[in-house]
């Protein structure tokens, strides 16, 4: 009996010291296979001259988009374009039927000739008058009357001919040409309609003078002013442009609150008359200021912290933030310069964890 006690003593032992063991393994694998260090890049902080700029989105009105009428009643002959049709200055767009026109002049050039012929024989009157006064067959007076009718007749001679230059001009507004380059808006008549003074007949846009109108918010309405520079960019075209704020109106637009800025675009390819405009004015630049990537900061119980790496180790400090600009953001307060701080994995950090930088080969993988 004492002998099976002692057995059972011993097993129970063996089976403690089999268990502390495998506990002790477990805890040295526990510790060897722990947490990996967060893999991350680094970038150093560097102070460097920034714009303060505000961005705003507009829209695009054509200042040139004449609509052509007709100067003269007249039946419409042929409308040689179509809507969407590009044209040229001076392109010929329509012809009005000009017979009536015509016959107009012949009818003043044919007065004309009677007034001439008039004209010759009355000369001739006082020639002849002059010579009898002379000879004293007949008074003075007989002679003012002949050269009066002589001036009349003068005069009548050159109304007749200016009728003729009044008739051949509105001949010629049968005629009608394209004023600018553009593109044809609306054809508003066509072949075989009559037109009378003042009628549309095509209307054309022109995108050589365009102004942008871009509404920026009142917050910043104390620092707008005319003269500051504005870039624009349009989704019709690749081609940027820079110009200045040629005015502002002078009402704060109560609908949303906004200033309008009035701006304008000449001679930039692609723009387009009522196309939309984003717009970034110039306000002013810093000599100095610390910007680091977008990614690095990031949003914890404590507020915006940025990690600074110090021997593969992050430890979190609480910053400022000021401007964002082109994925970047200012820090005013809590970093300086030549800090190494986390971009890239930051989002994953927290303070004192060990980290592991990437290269550039593993960061670009």
């Amino acid at each position: 009996m004492q002998r099976f006690i002692s057995l059972t003593l011993l097993t129970l032992l063996a089976c403690i010291l089999s268990a502390c063991g495998a506990k002790d393994d477990n805890a040295k694998s526990a510790s060897k296979n722990g947490p990996k260090p967060t893999l991350i890049t680094v970038t150093a902080v560097q102070n460097s001259p920034v714009e303060i700029t505000e961005e705003g989105i507009g829209s695009l009105e054509g200042l040139v988009d004449p609509t052509l009428k007709a100067e003269v009643p007249a039946r419409i002959i042929k409308v040689f374009v179509s809507p969407g049709d590009r044209v040229k200055q001076g392109q010929l767009i329509a012809t009005l039927d000009p017979t009536a026109f015509n016959l107009q002049e012949r009818e003043a050039q044919a007065e004309v000739a009677r007034i001439e012929a008039l004209l010759n024989n009355q000369s001739k009157t006082v020639e002849r008058n002059q010579a009898l006064v002379d000879k004293k067959f007949i008074s003075q007076t007989a002679v003012d009357t002949s050269l009066a009718d002589q001036r009349v007749l003068k005069e009548q001679l050159a109304a007749a001919k200016a009728r003729i230059n009044t008739i051949r001009n509105s001949t010629g507004k049968t005629r009608i040409f394209a004023p600018t380059d553009g593109v044809v808006e609306s054809k508003i008549v066509d072949t075989g309609e009559y037109v009378n003074v003042g009628d549309p007949i095509v209307q054309i846009v022109s995108n050589k003078l365009l102004r942008a109108y871009i509404p920026f918010p009142e917050r910043v309405g104390t620092q707008l002013k005319a003269g500051l520079k504005l870039r624009l960019s349009t989704p019709t075209s690749d081609t940027k442009f820079e110009t200045v704020i040629r005015e502002l109106k002078p009402l704060i637009t109560a609908s949303n609150r906004t200033i309008m800025v009035i701006a304008d675009v000449k001679n930039v390819a692609g723009w387009q008359a009522g196309a939309s405009v984003n717009a970034s004015v110039i306000l002013g630049e810093r000599e100095t200021a610390t910007m680091v990537p977008e990614q690095s900061v990031v949003l914890r119980p404590a507020g915006e912290v940025v990690y600074i790496i110090k021997d593969n180790v992050a430890h979190q400090a609480i910053v400022t933030t000021g401007i964002r600009k082109n994925g970047f953001i200012e820090i005013t307060n809590g970093v300086s310069a030549n800090d190494v701080i986390a971009v890239d994995g930051a989002g994953f950090l927290t303070d004192k964890a060990e980290v592991k930088i990437a290269s550039k080969n593993t960061a670009t993988s």
